[in-house]
Formats: C-alpha cells, sequence, structure tokens
C-alpha cells in the first residue's frame, strides 16, 4: 500500500510540476498560419479566420499503479469555452519533469464539441509542449480531418494565455466554406 501511495504522491508532483512549468507561465506560444491553399477559388472560401475567448478547466490526476512508468503523470482534461467558441471539451494529458531544473514536458488530446463563430460540430485538439531550462514552447493544433457536422475541414493553431491565474484562448483557424 505504501508503494501505491509513494507513486500517486509521484504522479501528482510531476503533474503539478509540469502544470506549473508549462501551463502557468502566461503567453506560451504564438499562433501559426495554417497551410496555404494553392487554389485561387479555395482560398476565397477558406479564408483565414481568428476567434478569441475565455475557457475554464479542470484538471484532474489519475492513477494506475499497473499502467506505464510511475514517473509520467496522467491526467484528464474538462474545459467549458466561452466567446467565439462556445464549447466544452473532454481529454487526456501525459506528462512528465526531468531531473534538471525547469525541464518538462506535456503532451494531450481533448475533444472539442459545441459551435465556433456560428458552426456548430466538434474537433480534435492536440497539444505539445516543453519546458527546456526554464524556456516554454507549446503547439495545440487542430488534428486534420478531425472535424464533424458544420466543422468538416477545419483546421487551424490555437494559442493559450494565461494572465492572473485567467485562461484565455486565441484561435487561427480556416473553414471551408465559412463566410461568417
Amino acid at each position: 500500500m505504501k508503494i501505491n501511495n509513494l507513486i500517486a504522491s509521484r504522479a501528482r508532483i510531476v503533474v503539478t510540476a509540469v502544470l506549473a512549468a508549462v501551463i502557468l507561465t502566461g503567453p506560451i506560444a504564438r499562433t501559426q498560419t495554417p497551410p496555404k491553399q494553392s487554389n485561387t477559388s479555395q482560398k476565397a472560401a477558406t479564408m483565414s479566420k481568428h476567434a478569441t475567448g475565455t475557457f475554464d478547466v479542470k484538471l484532474n490526476v489519475q492513477t494506475d499503479d499497473k499502467i506505464g512508468d510511475p514517473t509520467v503523470g496522467r491526467m484528464s482534461i474538462d474545459k467549458v469555452f466561452h466567446g467565439d467558441l462556445e464549447a466544452t471539451s473532454k481529454g487526456q494529458m501525459l506528462s512528465t519533469v526531468t531531473e534538471v531544473k525547469g525541464s518538462a514536458g506535456y503532451v494531450a488530446i481533448e475533444r472539442v464539441t459545441g459551435t465556433l463563430q456560428g458552426h456548430a460540430g466538434s474537433f480534435s485538439l492536440q497539444h505539445n509542449a516543453t519546458m527546456n531550462r526554464g524556456v516554454p514552447e507549446l503547439n495545440v493544433i487542430v488534428i486534420p480531418d478531425s472535424g464533424t457536422g458544420q466543422l468538416v475541414g477545419l483546421a487551424g493553431k490555437l494559442n493559450i494565455i494565461i494572465t492572473d491565474g485567467k485562461h484565455s484562448y486565441e484561435f487561427d483557424y480556416t473553414l471551408p466554406g465559412a463566410s461568417k
């Protein structure tokens, strides 16, 4: 029983350290423009869009001493997005901290369901974040071909911004046929 508690404690420490180091460092990454379309008519139909808003996030440590390495933390993600993206999401995160101060990383995938500037559907986001001796880097992209409903063909990058403990997002995206 002591070993299970030690493993659970280590997982909580890993997750807390990664979140503090990577997520809570303020503006982490800047969005990048999605790849350009080669067809002129497609360019007009898939204009680059910009969405902004806030979100609430709840992270829960998940422990299971029978899965993987105990130095890898695992968490569930539950979010509620407000603003241009009115949606909820559920996902999973894996994280680890190294023995070098300020170095850590996490990966996550979340499924987002709701409306994006009036277009209903769902899509998946993939997170890849590292902290290299205190220097953060975060990349959050729409997984290709993950859009459903009116979000079929959605592509883009999401930037997470944390200011004074409040979460917001900037989302640069393209959506074929979206004129709104």
